[in-house]
């Protein structure tokens, strides 16, 4: 179970590695033979080399100003339908910052009343990190195929099933301490 929900989660952040790598900057450096050229006169060897700004790096995002929100792809599942579950995170801010969008700070959970079903993190194997840039008013999702089987804190074995019949269930997505309003729905 480990290693699915392992699999499951490398799946779902896949997107988020890709658009990381995609979203870097390069600076080129030529070593095509060109000739230096010398120093002004009066300045310093340092004031003519470092003549290109120092990009600014990007702040982390405001806590008061990250939403984050919780969806299923349905209201109501048959009995062979696994539940689509959705975390979203929303920059409300008016500027660029950084989230920490990795495993380390997100959380599917699933619970009845009371009944704490289904974690995330229970059987995480390992858990990253994955700094994103989000832009003001911008979103970035991850979507966790959750298989309508129960888990318990440490991964102890567990037999008992979510029960069917048209139960309802609350989804809460969470990233770090910041937790979504409830996504109710419902499994027959």
């Amino acid at each position: 179970m480990g290693t699915a929900l392992l699999m499951a989660v490398a799946l779902t952040f896949g997107g988020f590695a890709v658009a990381g790598a995609f979203s870097g900057t390069e600076q080129a450096s030529s070593t095509d033979g060109a000739t230096e050229t010398a120093p002004a006169p009066g300045a310093s060897p340092s004031e003519t080399a470092g003549s290109e700004p120092t990009p600014t790096p990007t702040p982390s995002c405001n806590q008061n100003l990250v939403t984050v929100s919780a969806s299923t792809d349905k209201a109501a599942y048959g009995p062979e339908e696994n539940p689509l579950l959705t975390l979203k995170v929303t920059n409300g801010g008016t500027m660029p910052c950084e989230v920490n969008i990795g495993t380390s700070q997100m959380e599917f959970l699933v619970t009845s009343g009371a009944d704490r079903i289904f974690s995330s993190k229970d059987c995480q194997a390992k858990s990253e990190d994955l700094v994103k840039t989000i832009a003001p008013g911008a979103s970035e999702t991850a979507n966790f195929p959750w298989s309508r089987n129960r888990t318990l804190e440490g991964c102890s074995p567990i037999e008992a099933r979510p029960g069917a019949g048209g139960a309802y269930y609350i989804f809460t997505a969470k990233l770090g301490s910041r937790a979504s309003p409830k996504a109710v729905f419902q499994l027959s």
